[in-house]
């Protein structure tokens, strides 16, 4: 009886984890005094109760869902911008149920859709209510499982600035992001019963379940069993949890010898879809830059765009970037070794779900806001960790306080102003155009917004711009020879679309805008052969078997 009641006296209520009693000291504990290894490699299952969790939380909980209501309900007027169209306005199978089960890869995702289909049809509030619905998930399962490995009070602050950060907002206010926020939520569930099941061996089951669904929604997080290998070997037992860990990580060696078979198609697409010339990457500019442009959009975010494309460094700013990086893996180590492995974890936590990213080759872009939507957290925490650090000076508290709610405010109002780039098309490429100006295909759905006007002569200067900027583009020279084909610039509309179909052979429509420009003309002949080039691309295309028939008959 004496043990058990010193048990129950150690348990925090902050951590919901055991202290050791010699730890206690007046006028609160340290941090560094709150290692994960303290707090939860533990064998009874009476240390977490989730219903002792929402009735000691409940107002926190409350606070955290009232941070992401305010920061994204402005969003939910907003239209569907770019990839929203080809994979949910256009999409024909949205409703069919058989649909959500066509493929294991990205099932979440179309269970989401097929639900906000049926409740809304095609109204953009009810898919990119589930984005929000995801968000909130993923701030309250952060909030969870930081309570069990660190103070309250830090958990607290990690989460709200997880709610309201607007570099957040490319996976929560755009719908097609929408497996970025989905994977948050549930690998950060994954981790919560990972770790709950030292008290209870059942939670494995579900953290496994957890597993196999993030996995499936994003492919790629097969890297974020590093996280568990990581937590085990700073705050648990490698030898103890082999066993628990060998099925996940056959697993995810099955994911990941998947995505490697899939390179050779992602730099194809790559080529075909965006025109990215191949090649590789020199990893010692790529990881320093790439890393340091995360930084600053998570310290100073004014420069959120859909694409990062101005990542061009003066030798100096270079310089800044390595430095920055040596920081970086320096605090790592040093917390690691200063018995602060709690920050040392949630710093490598920050740049696990880049790693695919952070690659010679050139299969996908050097930054993305999306790609890091879940560890973006990890500097979150150290972030917290400062603050918390702060406020146990109680003399300077109230002041601690107050910047506290400043740049909660400021970064949710940062939020609400970028939810407003993405309520249309016109919004989403005029924006992305100010910040990333060097983007060749934001100057083509820029010069479609700019056609869709009836500016014929700005539509003209954007696809120019485009195709000087990459002279492979054969969507812009596509699009050019469109412009020029409506003001009756014969030579000119010739001459870009034979650039684009020269560019991209499978460009069959640029061959039936020919044919059709020939034909307007009476030279029925050549109006024939593009047509035949056309069918030969796409054969089952009603129009153009019209077209030739047409032809044929001499009309």
């Amino acid at each position: 009886m004496v043990a058990n009641s010193k048990l129950k006296h150690a348990i925090n209520p902050h951590t919901h984890g055991l202290i050791c009693p010699a730890n206690r000291q007046a006028g609160g504990q340290s941090i560094m005094d709150v290692g994960v290894n303290k707090n939860l490699n533990i064998a009874t299952d009476s240390l977490f109760s989730f219903k002792h969790f929402l009735k000691e939380n409940w107002l926190f909980i409350l606070f955290l869902t009232g941070l992401v209501i305010v920061s994204y309900v402005n969003s939910l007027n907003n239209a569907f911008t770019s990839d929203d169209i080809l994979g949910i306005a256009n999409n024909a199978d949205l409703g069919n149920f058989k649909f959500v089960f066509s493929s294991p890869l990205g099932f979440p995702q179309r269970l989401a859709y097929y639900f906000a289909f049926q409740l809304g049809g095609l109204n953009p509030a009810f898919f990119r209510m589930s984005n929000i619905l995801f968000h909130l998930g993923t701030t309250l399962a952060a909030f969870l499982l930081l309570t069990l490995m660190a103070p309250r009070r830090l958990a607290i602050i990690a989460a709200a600035l997880f709610a309201v950060h607007p570099i957040l907002t490319e996976s929560v206010t755009w719908i097609s992001g929408s497996p970025y926020s989905q994977h948050g939520f549930l690998f950060l569930l994954f981790f919560t019963f990972y770790i709950l099941s030292k008290q209870k061996p059942k939670f494995y089951y579900i953290s496994l379940f957890f597993f196999l669904l993030s996995i499936s929604v994003l492919s790629r997080s097969f890297v974020m069993l590093g996280v568990i290998f990581l937590y085990e070997w700073f705050f648990g037992s490698l030898k103890k949890a082999w066993k628990k860990m060998l099925p996940l990580f056959l697993f995810g060696g099955v994911v990941a010898i998947f995505m490697l078979s899939q390179i050779t198609y992602r730099l194809t697409s790559l080529k075909e879809i965006y025109y990215m010339q191949p090649g590789t990457d020199s990893l010692l500019t790529k990881i320093p830059t790439s890393l340091f442009r995360y930084f600053q959009l998570i310290f100073w975010p004014d420069k959120l765009t859909l694409y990062q494309t101005e990542m061009f460094f003066t030798s100096w700013e270079y310089g800044l970037a390595v430095l920055v990086f040596l920081i970086y893996i320096g605090s790592i180590i040093y917390f690691y070794y200063k018995k602060n492995k709690l920050l040392s974890f949630w710093l490598i936590f920050f740049i696990v779900p880049l790693l695919p990213t952070l690659t010679p080759l050139r299969i996908a872009w050097s930054v993305a806001e999306r790609y890091n939507y879940v560890g973006y957290l990890g500097i979150f925490v150290v972030v917290a960790y400062a603050f918390y650090q702060l406020l146990e000076l109680k003399n300077i508290r109230i002041t601690v306080y107050f910047i506290l709610v400043i740049i909660l405010f400021s970064l949710s109002l940062r939020t609400i102003i970028r939810n407003q780039d993405w309520q249309s098309e016109e919004s989403l490429w005029l924006a992305t155009a100010k910040v990333s100006p060097s983007g060749p295909n934001i100057h083509n759905n820029l010069g479609v917004i700019y056609q869709k006007r009836g500016e014929v002569e700005r539509a003209i200067e954007e696809f120019k711009l485009a195709v000087i900027i990459n002279p492979a583009y054969a969507d812009a020279y596509f699009n050019l020879g469109n412009m020029y084909y409506q003001t009756q610039q014969w030579e000119n509309t010739v001459q870009s679309y034979q650039k684009a179909v020269e560019l991209n052979p499978n460009l069959w429509q640029a061959h039936q805008n020919l044919a059709a420009l020939y034909s307007s003309q009476g030279w029925l002949d050549l109006a024939k052969t593009e047509l035949q080039k056309a069918l030969a691309i796409n054969p089952n295309d009603p129009n153009l078997q019209q077209g030739m028939s047409l032809i044929e008959q001499g009309r």
